[in-house]
């Protein structure tokens, strides 16, 4: 398992897609990360 941190456009789209109310299940297809790793970033900030 490798460990691939999230970019900052990562970042900036999750933002983007809060904003618009999208699921987080959604964003995780969208960049293609797992939804673990969305509620994470989530989490943290």
């Amino acid at each position: 398992m490798t460990h691939t941190e999230l970019s900052l456009r990562e970042k900036r789209a999750i933002e983007d897609m809060l904003n618009a109310k999208v699921p987080v299940r959604e964003m995780a297809r969208v960049l293609k990360r797992s939804k673990a790793t969305l509620y994470r970033e989530l989490k943290r900030n």
